[in-house]
């Protein structure tokens, strides 16, 4: 998995607004062609937030793709905007309001407790039917240290928080190259 360039970030930001735009116009969006990075099979999640307030109004994303990023992107853009069961579908209206955060993600790999890495690791708790998933920048953002990540992470899956503690549970960490729209602009 190779990093994404600047221009490549660019890119995959500008086919997130535009997939958004055409579903908003009721058109098709087909992303463009794209090497390197942006065309190799990754998953990513979109989250969409509220440039006043910086509020989350959506984030979908697949853990993993055989499609090129560029088009994973442009599917979760679309998604996030009307498929993030916690809000009311976007509208067009707001669409001009949102900044758009991108987060590319790295392989998945197992992993036990004591591995988890605050600030660099995602995470996914599976335990029976249940699962939950939470992106790297979760915790810095909440100021959570590892066990407090990993119970959040259960609760993401409707779990107690200690069920990350069971031998029998499964832990997968994943990098995420995040980035996003200037909240200015």
């Amino acid at each position: 998995m190779s990093l994404l360039s600047g221009e490549e970030r660019g890119l995959l930001l500008r086919v997130a607004r535009e997939a958004l735009r055409a579903h908003f116009a009721g058109h098709a969006y087909r992303p463009p062609e794209a090497g390197g990075a942006a065309g190799e099979p990754r998953g990513a999640f979109v989250s969409l937030h509220r440039r006043d307030d910086d509020d989350l109004r959506g984030c979908v994303g697949q853990m993993e793709s055989a499609a090129p990023l560029v088009e994973t992107v442009a599917r979760m853009a679309v998604a996030a905007a009307t498929h993030d069961g916690r809000f009311e579908p976007v509208t067009r209206e707001e669409l001009p309001e949102l900044r758009l955060e991108i987060s590319a993600l790295g392989p998945l790999r197992a992993v036990t407790p004591e591995a988890v890495e605050v600030g660099r690791d995602g995470l996914v708790v599976s335990y029976a039917d249940r699962r939950g998933v939470l992106l790297p920048q979760v915790p810095l953002e909440q100021g959570w240290d590892r066990e407090t990540f990993l119970g959040k992470t259960c609760g993401k899956a409707g779990l107690p928080a200690d069920t990350w503690r069971r031998p029998d549970v499964s832990l997968v960490a994943f990098t995420a190259e995040v980035f996003g729209e200037d909240p200015g602009a």
